[in-house]
């Protein structure tokens, strides 16, 4: 399929679940937790750009999130703006600051690399811990408008904003994955020196991988506020942010764009009904669970898992 029709095809696809979803199902509860999922879809495919394409593990996915929140926030005390011009602007926010830490830390690898992105989450909290116009460690409430401008209800509103986001974020994954810049990122992940021999421009790459992935994780936080009426850096900085994006492509298989939706909607849907029936709590026991599961029985993740299984089948 050809990256026009994709794009039009899962487009349509996006539009047709969202008419569906708001037509056919009544409990508001499922908008609350769907909301969830695709944010995680959409956390989820930004590391894997960074993470699963380059091969650089980023542990500041908090740290984009939480901008792309408080760029809302931000937003919404000097002048208020619809919500799909907060998330474009969250995303240029932190898209800027994707690239600065790029500059300043890509010239690190490895661990050294995780432990830069890791120190990043760090100084943003504190930063945002001690200021005060959007209100410091004691966080600040935001007034959910009673009506959505499009649809009935506000939740209803910011599930269909997301799915919408989750839509645009796989297209620009696989659309990355099948053109000229998913091979430099496939080089950099398997032999960056080779590459650079070879002579892939590797900064620049992975400069447009942190742009790329920030933006997205930055947008994938911008409704944060709407959504939770109530925002303060603990919950916005949550270490779960920062653990489920790495998991999930993990889970689902991170050399394909398929693989984070898999983690994420898998992962996501389990952690959404654990919360429900049982608490909250064990949200990360189980992510740490299953990652162990996967780690052991298939290290390269279902989509691996299922691709080994092709080739053996082919192979007979």
């Amino acid at each position: 399929m050809g990256a026009a029709k994709f794009w039009a095809v899962s487009f349509i696809v996006s539009l047709m679940i969202l008419v569906v979803t708001r037509s056919q199902i009544e409990n508001e509860y499922f908008f609350f937790a769907g909301y969830v999922v695709l944010q995680y879809v959409v956390l989820a495919t930004a590391w894997n750009i960074l993470g699963g394409y380059t091969g650089y593990t980023n542990f500041g996915t908090g740290a984009f999130f939480a901008v792309g929140a408080y760029s809302s926030v931000v937003l919404q005390k000097l002048s208020p703006l619809p919500v799909p011009a907060m998330i474009l602007v969250a995303g240029l926010v932190s898209g800027i600051i994707g690239l600065g830490m790029g500059y300043l830390t890509l010239r690190l690898r490895g661990v050294f690399f995780a432990i830069a992105t890791l120190a990043m989450a760090i100084v943003a909290q504190t930063l945002i811990v001690n200021w005060d116009f959007v209100g410091g460690a004691r966080g600040i409430y935001i007034i959910r408008p009673e009506h959505a401008p499009l649809f009935g209800g506000y939740i209803q509103y910011l599930y269909s904003l997301m799915l919408l986001l989750a839509w645009f974020s796989v297209a620009i994954a696989r659309s990355i994955e099948r053109s000229r810049l998913g091979i430099g990122f496939n080089a950099i992940r398997d032999d960056e020196q080779a590459a650079e021999a070879a002579g892939v421009p590797t900064l620049r790459l992975k400069l447009i991988a942190t742009t790329l992935s920030g933006a997205l994780m930055g947008m994938a936080g911008a409704p944060l506020p709407y959504y939770v009426t109530y925002l303060d850096p603990a919950s916005s900085f949550n270490l779960s942010y920062a653990v489920n994006s790495v998991a999930m492509p993990m889970i689902g298989g991170m050399t394909s764009w398929v693989g984070p939706i898999i983690g994420a909607v898998l992962l996501g849907t389990i952690q959404q009904v654990a919360t429900v029936t049982i608490a909250s709590e064990l949200n990360l026991l189980i992510v740490g669970l299953l990652l162990i599961a996967f780690v052991i029985v298939a290290p390269n993740g279902i989509v691996g898992l299922v691709q080994a299984r092709r080739r053996a089948r082919g192979e007979r």
